[in-house]
């Protein structure tokens, strides 16, 4: 059941690599597609996006569908959640986006005619939709911007201030990237003069405890567990998302367990349980943690608030 649920994770998460398809219905002509209207006082918008496609709106969007949870969230953090009339059907976060209109996303299809009828004037693509996934959605006479995952937080604030300023609330993107990155900085200050850094295990999936899955080198799990103080034991490893043997995790020996895969039943005592686990520190020592994995795999302002949960997870002391 957990390997079921995994994989459904990670088509979330290498969509693109997949190369799924986007569902076209033809019914739909860009003659029938009425166009976005710029507001009198606003000038055009020309933004390069991540497909190093130049992308112009007559003005900041006022009906936006996003392809990607992390987009959902960019668009409800900057004070643009009103302006989302359609969503994919993983995005769930805030409450609030579940009532706009869920477009489809599951197995990488979409409901195209749904997303014609919503009349955006911007469909935000994201990293888990392909290159011809956009193309076919500009053949049907819609705007499409793609939002190129980032690779570091300061490319997460950068693409906060760019879908601040497609949808004109370029004032609150930046307000809400200076309190980000105080909030970062905070951290840094508890983190930097600590000698100690315990090594973690970040679990993904472990319907297989035998080779469970977990975040490698690369991948914000990575990049939060080593700027919260830790040791990711799956950076070793030689992809993003891979399997480590048990025989590699009983060597690695990790001091503190993260159940990433917590939202799908597994917890610490379910680990204990597993044959051959029973001798890691983490476990010995009872240092196994539940962890909302939405914190540090969807690239939006709650990365901050995962790096803030993993920090006083491994230095509980620090952040008294």
């Amino acid at each position: 059941m957990f390997r079921k649920l995994f994989f459904a994770f990670l088509t979330i998460m290498l969509l693109a690599a997949c190369g799924s398809t986007l569902s076209v219905t033809p019914s739909p002509t860009a003659a029938q597609i009425p166009t976005a209207t710029a507001l009198p006082t606003s000038p055009s918008l020309a933004l390069t996006d991540g497909l190093n496609r130049s992308v112009t709106l007559p003005g900041p969007a006022q009906r936006v569908v996003s392809l990607a949870p992390s987009n959902t969230e960019i668009l409800f953090a900057v004070g643009a959640g009103a302006q989302v009339v359609g969503r994919d059907s993983f995005s769930d976060y805030p409450a609030e986006a579940k009532s706009a209109q869920d477009v489809g996303g599951s197995m990488g299809k979409y409901d195209s005619e749904a997303i014609v009828a919503l009349h955006p004037d911007l469909v935000l693509a994201g990293e888990i939709n392909t290159p011809e996934q956009v193309s076919s959605l500009e053949q049907l006479g819609l705007t499409v911007y793609y939002l190129k995952n980032p690779v570091t937080l300061e490319e997460m604030y950068a693409n906060v201030e760019t879908v601040g300023s497609l949808t004109g609330h370029a004032d609150q993107a930046r307000t809400l990237v200076d309190s980000l990155k105080t909030r970062v900085a905070a951290v840094d200050a508890v983190i930097a003069p600590l000698d100690s850094r315990p090594t973690v295990y970040y679990e993904l999936d472990a319907s297989d405890p035998t080779k469970p899955y977990t975040a490698g080198p690369g991948t914000f799990v990575d990049l939060l567990i080593s700027r919260a103080g830790g040791q990711n034991i799956g950076n070793s490893l030689t992809s993003q998302w891979a399997q480590i043997s048990l025989e590699q995790l009983v060597v690695a020996n990790p001091s503190i367990i993260v159940l990433g895969d917590s939202a799908y039943g597994m917890t610490p005592d379910s680990v204990k349980a597993r044959t051959g686990w029973g001798g890691l520190a983490a476990v010995q020592s009872g240092q196994i943690y539940p962890f909302d994995d939405n914190l540090v795999s969807r690239p939006g302002p709650r990365l901050v608030d995962g790096l803030e949960a993993l920090a006083k997870l491994l230095h509980p002391g620090a952040f008294k």
